[in-house]
């Protein structure tokens, strides 16, 4: 770039060279020519000598580059060569790092996996166990429940020896009555208790001179509920023979209709009394299948007890109502003791309150005692530290005066000294 610019350079003064030249050809032509022809070789001459330089430049130029050309080439096969051996470095240690790692995790893998394995055959077995356990006790429940189905055999053989004698008891209607009132009372001992007056009572007169089989007290509005036990089982019986025809069927069915109704009427007529019973009373049926023969195909009954206000229960059906009426009962006596806790709470929050005001007054009081101990600490401390203070002063006040006793002896004697010295001379 240097002798280039420089060429431009000399090309620039050569043309202002011949500008200024052809102003003064017209006074020397030959000397110009002269000059001209001597100026053009030695520009010639230093244009060859221009070329050659630039030449050799330019081949020491083109050298450089393939010298440096060669040397990168070589600086980047050897960084090249450096890179690559250091990705093969790099790689083998993210191999060997990778495969320890891979080593490690299916190391852990088998070993949770053999521990999974541990645990479910643990459990596996225990549940195996168990199994076999729950099995062997339900074998021995089987075999006792074998035996005790044996038992049960022996004693249904039994019950049907028993049964025909109760059969041959409930054929009297007296004795069917007995065993009614007797069930009856069975369960009114087994919901309320035995002798609990004040709940039921058993062959209780009344004011028409009846006697219902048991009286339930309850409270209003239901009052005095009476229970009267009724068995219509003669008719029952023969409209359940499958031996009879058709029409004896149906006649014995119109019969045990009427022997219902009937019951159902006098229960009306001699349980219901004005102010004195409940306006609804039970019919006590004894035997479960008789009702359910009702309820199930003779809905005219139950809508004709429900006119009446009579309603029929089974044993089942009747434990179920008087086992409500215990609950409603056992409702009352806990709303009684009920509002009875309640006064006394009120009671209590008074007293509550009560103390709380004496105790906030007392909390007062501790406070002031505690300022007031805490103003009596200040004041004691204050005159601590003036005495203190006064102890303090005191002992300076001897210090000064010692200090003052020392100088004026120490002045003396040096006054004697020289007053010693001066009679010398």
């Amino acid at each position: 770039m240097i002798i280039v610019i420089s060429l431009l350079s000399f090309l620039c003064l050569l043309n202002l060279y011949i500008v200024i030249k052809f102003f003064l050809i017209k006074e020397n032509d030959e000397q110009f020519i002269k000059e001209m022809n001597d100026f053009k070789f030695h520009q010639q001459t230093q244009f060859l000598n221009i070329q050659k330089s630039l030449s050799e430049d330019f081949s020491n130029l083109r050298e450089n580059i393939v010298i440096n050309i060669n040397r990168y080439n070589e600086q980047t096969i050897k960084e090249f060569l450096s890179l690559h051996n250091k990705m093969n470095t790099d790689l083998y240690g993210f191999k060997d790092q990778l495969q320890k790692e891979m080593y490690q995790l299916f190391e852990n893998l088998n070993r949770n996996i053999s521990d999974s394995l541990d645990q479910i055959n643990n459990k596996v077995e225990l549940r195996l166990n168990e199994g076999f356990e729950k099995t062997t006790k339900t074998f021995n429940n089987i075999l006792e429940r074998i035996s005790k189905i044996d038992e049960a055999q022996r004693k249904i053989e039994s019950l049907s020896t028993n049964i025909i004698s109760l059969q041959e008891v409930l054929t009297d209607k007296k004795s069917r009555g007995t065993f009614g009132e007797i069930q009856l009372k069975q369960i009114l001992i087994s919901t309320f208790g035995e002798h609990n007056s004040k709940v039921y009572e058993l062959q209780k007169k009344l004011s028409n001179g009846k006697i219902t089989d048991a009286i339930l007290y309850t409270p209003e509005p239901l009052g005095n509920i009476c229970i009267d036990s009724k068995f219509p089982l003669e008719n029952y019986k023969k409209m359940m023979d499958n031996n009879l025809s058709l029409e004896e069927k149906n006649e014995n069915k119109k019969r045990f209709k009427q022997d219902v109704k009937k019951h159902i009427d006098d229960i009306k007529n001699k349980y219901i009394i004005y102010n004195e019973t409940s306006d609804s009373a039970i019919m006590f049926i004894p035997a479960e299948a008789i009702f359910a023969e009702i309820n199930a195909y003779h809905s005219d009954l139950i809508n004709y007890s429900q006119k009446a206000h009579v309603w029929i229960a089974s044993p089942t059906t009747l434990m179920f109502l008087l086992t409500t009426v215990q609950v409603i009962l056992q409702n009352i006596e806990r709303d009684k003791y009920s509002a009875i806790i309640h006064e006394e709470l009120n009671k209590l929050g008074t007293e509550f309150k009560r103390y709380k005001d004496r105790w906030d007054k007392l909390s007062r009081s501790i406070d002031q005692v505690s300022k007031n101990v805490k103003d009596l600490h200040t004041t004691s401390h204050k005159i601590e530290k003036h005495f203190d203070s006064i102890s303090k002063a005191d002992i300076e006040v001897k210090l000064d005066e010692l200090s003052y006793t020392k100088l004026n002896e120490e002045e003396e004697n040096e006054t004697n000294s020289r007053k010693t010295v001066t009679s010398r001379y």
